[in-house]
């Protein structure tokens, strides 16, 4: 298994967009943690998305609501665990520092927040009737690892290579470091195909391949314009 730690792919500029979103996260998960276990339950169905509750605009819980139509936003923000945090938050820094320097704060809050929606979309057309709530910021994330290697695919990544006993560091394209990433989350998500689960593997899926096709869009319109000058 691949674990990347972080990349040798220096920016020009300062990451406040990226640092911004992850003290937002971070501070939500805060927020929570005095919270009871009733009480986060409650959080979540409150904040998280519940695809039954966009399919069918209907509210499982009303004396908790918020507007059904927010929650694929606020959802993006909250996580199930210190773990889950932490692990997006990684990602979200070692490949989001590079797209903000690429695109600029503001677009680059745009892409991370319409990818987050694109893998929520594709989480709901597959599990229309789920009413479990889905958490976390792994789509928008995705959407942003779909942009790096279009990007960046022989950018060095620092990667921790572990396989049973056998722990190594070792420097990895990040076209195979996400390539191998991207075919897990679909392995995943064939495997989990129908059985439940806790992990929205599809969601994964839909931000990934949002990122990559918007990238390979733009890449394609740049390379026409160039072409025609």
């Amino acid at each position: 298994m691949f674990l990347p730690l972080k990349d040798e792919n220096p920016t020009i500029n300062r990451p406040y967009a990226t640092v911004a979103l992850i003290a937002i996260n971070v501070l939500i998960y805060l927020y929570s943690l005095p919270m009871s276990a009733r009480g986060y339950q409650i959080f979540l169905f409150q904040f998280g998305l519940i695809p039954f509750e966009v399919t069918h605009l209907t509210e499982l819980t009303p004396q908790f609501s918020v507007p059904i139509l927010l929650t694929p936003f606020s959802s993006m923000f909250l996580h199930g665990g210190f773990m889950h945090l932490a692990g997006n938050m990684l990602y979200l820094w070692i490949f989001g520092n590079n797209i903000e320097d690429y695109l600029g704060p503001v677009k680059f809050i745009l892409f991370y927040v319409v990818s987050g929606l694109a893998a929520a979309f594709l989480f709901i057309i597959f599990s229309p009737s789920s009413q479990i709530p889905m958490v976390g910021a792994s789509g928008a994330i995705a959407g942003i690892m779909g942009a790096y290697i279009v990007l960046y695919p022989r950018a060095r990544i620092v990667t921790l290579l572990f396989l049973f006993y056998f722990i190594r560091l070792i420097h990895v394209p990040a076209s195979v470091v996400l390539g191998f990433w991207f075919v897990y989350q679909l392995f995943m998500s064939a495997a989990a195909a129908g059985g439940g689960g806790g992990v929205a593997w599809l969601a994964h899926v839909g931000g990934f391949v949002f990122g990559y096709a918007w990238f390979r869009f733009v890449a394609a319109r740049k390379r026409g314009r160039i072409l025609r000058r």
